[in-house]
């Protein structure tokens, strides 16, 4: 190969690592920074394709997405003094990308543990003014907002970074409170339960009250209703018997009799004393020469 071959290969070589340290690309999901001679000179590249001064400058990308501090559980006094141990993580991102490379060297590591001390720090300030119930259950949601607002702003002047959500994993109580926390919670069980059977009771005798009364109504009116309509019977029936004892009184007063008949001898071993002479038997009598 002839030196000018070889001077035109090593004109492309150079040609191509002048290139390759000119152009550089920043992803939708990337954040970064350019360094010349280690001094920040662009604190905030925009995703896109790039050039910077070859040899001189030095492109240093960060992740730009959602990332996780997974802090490692903490022992924590509640204002009772009362242990408990909090297993919690949080939400952040680079927002001022300057400053976290100042402040971290744009290591992750460094960024998560210095995030996960201050997390341990406002949740041991958050807990201690709060008694047991009240971080368990009671303002454990209250208590998360007020951190991480709390969180987002020192965060954001020391580190650079935005923190989105602090939230609480699990919560485990030593043998001593834990004993003492679920016969409090079996106390409040059973005064609501009380408290829900009282008030049953009480519904239970306003409907029962209000059921006698509406039955007690009903079986007046029914009453009312069965004794009119009784003394009406009554009074057609003895319109009835008038006008069928006006038109034959005789005949009449043989059904009558009859019917008594009926009523009397209806039972086998009836016993009766009585005058056979009384008007009780003219029907039974000899009809010779009467009508």
């Amino acid at each position: 190969m002839s030196n000018k071959g070889i001077f035109t290969l090593v004109l492309l070589g150079v040609l191509v690592l002048i290139g390759a340290n000119t152009v550089y690309i920043v992803n939708e999901y990337e954040r970064a920074v350019v360094l010349r001679f280690g001094a920040v000179v662009n604190a905030d590249v925009q995703p896109g394709v790039h050039v910077k001064i070859p040899f001189a400058d030095r492109v240093r990308k960060f992740d730009g997405r959602i990332l996780t501090t997974d802090a490692r559980p903490e022992s924590f006094y509640t204002v009772e003094n009362k242990r408990l141990i909090v297993d919690s993580y949080a939400k952040w991102r680079i927002k001022d990308v300057e400053t976290y490379y100042k402040a971290t060297g744009g290591q992750e590591e460094i960024a998560d543990a210095r995030l996960a001390s201050r997390v341990a720090d406002g949740l041991r300030n958050e807990v201690g003014t709060r008694t047991l119930h009240e971080v368990v259950s009671g303002e454990r949601d209250a208590l998360m907002e007020e951190l991480t607002t709390e969180m987002n702003q020192t965060a954001m002047a020391s580190l650079g970074v935005e923190v989105l959500d602090i939230r609480v994993k699990r919560i485990d109580l030593p043998d001593d409170v834990s004993e003492s926390v679920f016969d409090r919670m079996a106390a409040d069980r059973e005064k609501e339960a009380r408290e829900y059977r009282a008030t049953g009771r009480e519904q239970a005798e306003v409907i029962r009250a209000d059921a006698d009364r509406q039955r007690t109504v009903l079986l007046a009116n029914a009453y009312r209703d069965a004794e009119l309509l009784r003394g009406d019977g009554d009074a057609r029936a003895a319109a009835i018997y008038a006008q069928a004892f006006n038109q034959n009184p005789d005949f009449y007063a043989f059904v009558r009799s009859l019917n008594a008949y009926r009523k009397t001898f209806d039972g086998s071993d009836d016993l009766m004393v009585v005058d056979p002479s009384s008007e009780f038997f003219q029907y039974l009598k000899d009809a010779e020469g009467q009508k």
